[in-house]
């Protein structure tokens, strides 16, 4: 078997800063090992990527599998293992095997067909049905979700009012949030990024998650990924509002989510994912670029368009 060569897509997030480009440099020799040490044998020249991660597909003993390593500053899916564990493929990819040092998982082989062609109503009905079988009991080895949000409300209420998010939005969410984490509801395990192309086809069930990016909260939290993605297909104006509204109703009804707790938390969420933006183009020294205002202007649709 050739030498493991990244992907394009993922040798391009070396733009991300100094972290990035060490755990790059450093992959092809880690798969290597990892393949060795478990006696995985390469299925195929290819390899895939996830936004911070590499998939080879591989042959455990004889059975297709799949090997991933995460991108060690991915903090947000480091309690993966813990989760996939939890979960035992009940709605979720099963986990094989796990080095969490390395980063690196040994997954069940899904198929490459995820949401993104199927109707975007009927989609948000079958994410619905993953919610259920996803948000069991959440163990207290699972990150707290008022520890993930809090820092970025901070970050939230330290912004200028001249920053180019609007500035009623930045104190709605500020506001909002410190609301929701001081009464929360009994915890539950949530994937926190369930959207189109995180639902993979299976054989042993018709959908499951991949990709968790695993903590105990508030299940209400769940819906803001489905609303963000596959954004463009929805038109403009007022199509686009009433698209994103049906979208939020069909995950709410079909998943028993309480619709303010819901709302409130899509806003919460699509203002911070704004903040992110503007912290990440100050941490890389640049100016907002034409992508960064596109997606800030994104974020700030789905918030308005969830309580208009």
């Amino acid at each position: 078997m050739s030498p493991i060569v990244l992907p394009p897509g993922l040798l391009a997030r070396s733009v991300l800063g100094e972290s990035w480009q060490t755990w790059l440099d450093a992959l092809p020799a880690r798969a290597a090992a990892v393949l060795d040490e478990w006696g995985l044998r390469r299925d195929g020249e290819h390899a895939w990527h996830g936004h911070a991660s590499l998939v080879l597909p591989v042959l455990d003993d004889g059975r297709p599998a799949v090997l991933k390593l995460a991108y060690d500053g991915d903090t947000e899916s480091v309690d993966e293992p813990l989760a996939l564990r939890t979960w035992d493929g009940a709605g979720a990819v099963r986990l094989l095997r796990a080095d969490p040092r390395r980063r690196a998982l040994l997954l069940e082989r899904l198929e490459r067909t995820d949401l993104a062609e199927r109707w975007d109503v009927e989609a948000c009905e079958l994410v619905a049905g993953l919610y259920r079988q996803l948000h069991v009991p959440a163990s207290p080895r699972f990150g707290d979700l008022a520890d993930w949000v809090s820092p970025d409300l901070d970050r939230l209420a330290r912004l200028p009012r001249s920053a180019p998010i609007p500035h009623r939005y930045v104190e709605q969410a500020v506001s909002t949030g410190r609301s929701l984490l001081a009464d929360p509801p009994p915890a539950r395990l949530l994937h926190a990024d369930l959207h189109y192309g995180n639902v993979l086809a299976a054989d042993r069930e018709p959908w499951l998650a991949i990709d968790p990016k695993p903590v105990a909260g508030d299940p209400q939290f769940e819906p803001a990924p489905m609303l963000i993605n596959r954004m463009q297909e929805l038109g403009t104006g007022s199509l686009l509002r009433e698209g994103l509204r049906q979208r939020f109703h069909t995950l709410i009804d079909a998943a028993g989510l309480d619709e303010e707790r819901a709302r409130d938390w899509v806003i919460v969420r699509m203002i911070i994912n704004a903040g992110w933006t503007l912290a990440d183009a100050e941490r890389t020294g640049r100016g907002l670029d034409a992508a960064d205002r596109s997606w800030i202007t994104r974020c700030i649709t789905v918030a308005k368009a969830v309580q208009d």
